[in-house]
């Protein structure tokens, strides 16, 4: 049986899936940058496993995180979103999903990609940390400050700096997988 980090719910193959060919990996795919930004800012106050086992329902809830289409939901789109047991159900977070879609369009561009923007945060992605154990992981950087700051300035929701470290590392801007992983003896 592979080592894994001990965050890894061993219990629900969707967390295991996640962390074995997603969580860490450097994602420079716009799509899946969106898509994360979402679930990141979504989990505000929840744990992780719960987005996750919501993911396919905002897949099918806000277009397959094209933010094109997101970013023009009107009220009523917002109004029957919140009646979608398939999602979090929290007012401010759906709303703050077509905000951040248009944000993610103009920085779009602005620096061609989304990728190129957060490289202006990550001067060499991914940085790869070596803890062992989760004591030892920040919940926020330097980094995941400038980008938040950054972020809020340019309009957008639900990017604290704890949301911007855990989304780093969720699209490989950091690899934080632990020393006992297999993945972080790579």
């Amino acid at each position: 049986m592979k080592s894994r980090c001990s965050w890894v719910n061993l219990g629900n193959p969707l967390y295991i899936e996640y962390h074995d060919k997603e969580w860490g990996r450097l994602s420079k795919d716009d799509g899946h940058l969106f898509e994360m930004l979402i679930l990141e800012g979504a989990q505000a106050g929840l744990n992780w496993e719960t987005v996750l086992n919501k993911r396919e329902g905002y897949r099918e809830a806000f277009c397959h995180f094209i933010p094109e289409k997101v970013a023009v939901f009107t009220k009523r789109d917002i109004s029957r979103l919140l009646k979608n047991p398939d999602i979090i159900r929290n007012r401010l977070k759906v709303e703050s999903t077509v905000k951040n879609a248009k944000g993610f369009l103009a920085v779009q561009e602005e620096f061609g990609s989304f990728y190129r923007y957060l490289t202006h945060f990550v001067s060499s992605p991914p940085v790869k940390n070596r803890f062992s154990a989760l004591a030892e992981y920040p919940t926020e950087t330097p980094e995941s400050q400038a980008l938040s700051k950054d972020l809020k300035k340019r309009g957008f929701n639900f990017v604290g700096p704890t949301i911007m470290y855990a989304y780093m590392q969720a699209v490989g801007l950091v690899n934080d997988h632990m020393k006992t992983c297999y993945l972080g003896q790579k």
